[in-house]
């Protein structure tokens, strides 16, 4: 079967499909993809792990920590979601993204198991569109014969599909309000899901945070009688600033943080990422040096987090901010791309319905002499008419386009020597830099 076929099929089990057919909302369970990859040969148990959770920032601690231990000379998967273009995004083998074929292949093993397993009874229903992918990762993993591989955690903790892996290490990055309807209306409701994938007696690096969430961790590590790692020692000095290389001790040398991922939040996560490596290099015997620390670090790729793209004269800045803590971040970062010259005038905008539309707008939309509102291909989307009545409660300008294509050509004509930034949902900033990136040159 096709890598299209393998795709359009994967695409019919993503969750707001089975909700708009009027199917009852999933009960996830980890007995599901236990019972899965025990058809498939229990593929997480031939590979150590890294688990990472959080509610922002995870996807560039996995992206900078795969990075340095690919730089090590270990054969390193990553596991990452959600994807910008194409679902293969999500599976990768020493910063290379899993081949068409080999996607195709694995998907159509991994779905036949699971429909067998579905007609013997074994399993209540198909797999999640995110378990089918987390088995294929763990296949492809087992395959390649990894040293080690990284994974993201998609939402939660708890009872993600990627929490059944027993990891070397668990990884918490900074924890906010986000998915609340499933993970709970509180910082401390949303730790608790993530401390899941804490493991008794076992490693949790992580950095001082939320009062509620520190005080969540402290209680479930204790519980579990969980060593915990500060990756405080790896932040930049305070004489050292906020923007260009600087230097941390790490591994008993002085190694050189020179990231191409920018914002002074990135400190934190590559600061997690340091720590994760060093952990590795001193407890598990992972050949981790100081050299391949700085070049890991160097060498992370991980795009649309404060992304600089430069088409037709206009500087484009592409950054996945989806819920508050995000927009406060994409902000902050904002502030170190103005000048009177060029500064971020247009903001090309939209999000899905169950974030806090209101509270978004009025953190980015008042920085920018317009907001063009577009739509997005999902059905989570929400409504133009939402966002509309956000940017008029901001005051702030607004125009409305028919498509992401249209959002682009609107802000190309009204920029006017400043800089367009696309924010808001990754389903948005995924289509922009496509288009943008067709015939432009894109600036890490």
């Amino acid at each position: 079967m096709s890598y299209a076929a393998a795709v359009d099929q994967l695409n019919t089990m993503i969750p707001e499909l089975y909700e708009r057919a009027g199917q009852p909302r999933r009960k996830f369970s980890l007995n599901e993809i236990r019972i899965l990859l025990a058809a498939l040969g229990d593929p997480h148990r031939r590979f150590p792990s890294v688990l990472i959770a959080g509610t922002n920032g995870k996807g560039s601690t996995a992206a900078t920590l795969a990075s340095i231990l690919t730089a090590s000379g270990l054969r390193t998967g990553l596991y990452t979601s959600p994807h910008l273009a194409r679902v293969n995004e999500r599976i990768r083998l020493d910063r290379v993204e899993i081949g068409d074929d080999a996607f195709a292949a694995l998907y159509f093993r991994v779905h036949d198991a699971a429909q067998q397993l579905a007609l013997d009874g074994r399993l209540p229903q198909l797999p999640s569109f995110f378990e089918i992918l987390t088995a294929q990762a763990l296949v492809y993993f087992a395959e390649a014969r990894v040293d080690i591989a990284v994974l993201e955690v998609g939402m939660g903790g708890r009872l993600d599909a990627t929490n059944i892996v027993d990891p070397l290490l668990s990884v918490i990055t900074d924890i906010s309000l986000d998915h609340t309807e499933w993970l709970g209306s509180t910082v401390a409701a949303i730790t608790r899901e993530k401390a899941g994938i804490l493991r008794p007696n076992g490693t949790l690096v992580t950095l001082p945070q939320h009062p509620e969430a520190n005080q969540v961790l402290g209680e479930v590590a204790t519980e579990l009688n969980v060593r915990g790692v500060s990756a405080a020692q790896y932040m930049p000095s305070v004489a050292a600033g906020r923007a260009g290389p600087y230097q941390v001790e790490a591994l008993g040398a002085a190694i050189e943080v020179d990231s191409p991922l920018t914002g002074a939040h990135q400190h934190r996560n590559i600061a997690l990422a340091i720590a994760a490596a060093v952990e590795l290099a001193t407890h598990h015997d992972l050949a981790v040096t100081p050299a391949s620390l700085a070049e890991g670090i160097h060498s992370t790729r991980w795009p649309a987090r404060l992304e600089r793209i430069r088409k037709a004269g206009v500087d484009w800045i592409l950054d996945v901010a989806h819920n508050p803590a995000g927009a406060w971040a994409l902000r902050a970062g904002l502030r170190a791309v103005s000048s009177a010259e060029a500064r971020p005038r247009i903001l090309i905008f939209s999000c899905l319905r169950d974030k806090p539309i209101a509270e978004m707008a009025q953190i980015l939309f008042p920085l920018f002499d317009l907001v063009v509102l577009a739509p997005i291909h999902t059905a989570r989307a929400a409504a133009l008419g939402d966002l509309l009545a956000a940017a008029e409660g901001t005051g702030t300008q607004a125009a409305v386009a028919d498509s992401v294509t249209n959002a682009i050509q609107i802000a190309e004509k009204q920029v006017d020597g400043g800089i367009v930034v696309v924010s808001g949902s990754v389903y948005l900033v995924g289509e922009a830099r496509s288009l943008l990136l067709k015939g432009s040159v894109a600036e890490p």
